[in-house]
């Protein structure tokens, strides 16, 4: 999929909503939720608005098409350069991350939006990593990548960094940043973050355009990589860490954890020893991952007897939602409705049937191939 070249009029509102000052995101989810859309904010006769939020509104909207205006042409250098603006009322959003309990009202990135919909796997741990830490986050990255995962991770030092070299080796890779989608931190991962793009991954972020590298921004940005995760795997991580705030919040998400242990005398053990004594699934090779997650994986192309490249067999979830499609277009929410599927694994198996070629996905819609 070709980034976005052009937001939505509702993209656009998100944006305007999370850069006015004394609104914001908390406020824009809201908005969203009590009237149906960002425009609407900006369209619904006040009485409409709920109390708590009309007089925060009411300075934003006496801008009215000006504000919009001049909000589209300070995102334009942005979009020439490739970057897309995904909303929550964009058909492309994130499906995972939309069930959450509170999904960002917009995402700014840069790359391809589609890596956003692949099953994904969170890497997270110590920015301090000890050597043997940087090798688990490598080995693992590469394998569960090369399985079909996209590798989730924050851009930072040590075990996030890893995990993105590590995914780039065999597969695709998803980096959530705490700063706005023009900045780069740490500034020793710029290279990194192209490599990401330039391998078909994606960067992404909440945080409106010049946003610094402001302490709260990440524990916020962390519930991201949990949300647009099946699961989240923890490397190295101390006591009261980030990586364990993460953890958590995938706990809180539905999400399975996952904890490599450690040497009793590392004290970057002790928050996976932790996570494990709390019931995260204790793991020694990336196989254990696959195995307890392995229905959402997609499977690979073999070869027929004679020469010619053909589907490997699909799961039975697949197979499921392959007979739920029918021969007509259906969106997501259709399908879930078809088969009671819950979205995680219907995305899992969307993602199985169109790296088999069985289906193909386009603006927001399904189609059967064969």
């Amino acid at each position: 999929m070709e980034p976005f070249s052009s937001p939505t009029p509702e993209a656009v509102a998100a944006h305007q909503l999370l850069i006015w000052p004394g609104l914001g995101s908390a406020t824009a989810l809201g908005l969203f939720r009590a009237l149906g859309g960002f425009e609407r904010a900006f369209s619904a006769p006040l009485a409409e608005i709920p109390e708590r939020w009309r007089a925060l509104l009411r300075d934003c909207r006496a801008q009215g098409e000006a504000a919009m205006a001049a909000s589209r042409v300070a995102l334009e250098p942005l979009l020439e350069r490739g970057i897309f603006l995904l909303c929550l009322a964009d058909p492309g959003y994130p499906a995972l991350l939309r069930e959450t309990s509170s999904p960002p009202p917009l995402l700014y990135g840069c790359g391809d939006p589609g890596a956003l919909a692949l099953p994904g796997i969170a890497v997270v741990g110590s920015r301090n990593a000890s050597r043997g830490g940087v090798e688990h986050a490598t080995r693992f990255a590469a394998a569960l990548a090369g399985s079909g995962f996209a590798i989730v991770s924050g851009l930072a030092l040590g075990i996030d960094s890893a995990a993105h070299l590590g995914a780039l080796k065999t597969g695709i890779t998803v980096a959530v940043v705490g700063t706005g989608i023009d900045r780069v931190y740490p500034r020793q991962n710029l290279g990194l973050s192209r490599d990401i793009v330039a391998a078909g991954g994606v960067v992404v972020t909440e945080f409106p355009p010049g946003t610094p590298p402001l302490a709260g921004n990440f524990p916020r940005r962390n519930r991201i990589i949990s949300g647009l995760s099946l699961g989240v795997l923890v490397v190295e991580a101390a006591p009261r860490s980030g990586s364990l705030i993460t953890a958590r919040q995938a706990l809180e998400q539905g999400r399975e954890v996952f904890a490599i242990p450690g040497s009793i005398n590392n004290p970057l053990a002790r928050g996976c020893h932790q996570l494990i004594r709390e019931g995260a699934t204790l793991v020694e090779t990336a196989e254990d991952i696959v195995g307890q997650l392995g229905g959402m994986l997609a499977f690979k192309y073999v070869e027929a007897r004679d020469g010619q490249a053909v589907a490997s067999p699909v799961s039975a979830e697949a197979s499921r939602v392959l007979s739920a499609l029918g021969h007509d277009p259906a969106d997501v929410d259709l399908l879930v409705a078809r088969t009671g599927l819950p979205v995680a694994g219907l995305t899992a198996a969307l993602v199985e049937l169109e790296l088999a070629g069985r289906v193909e996905h386009r603006d927001g819609r399904y189609s059967r191939l064969a």
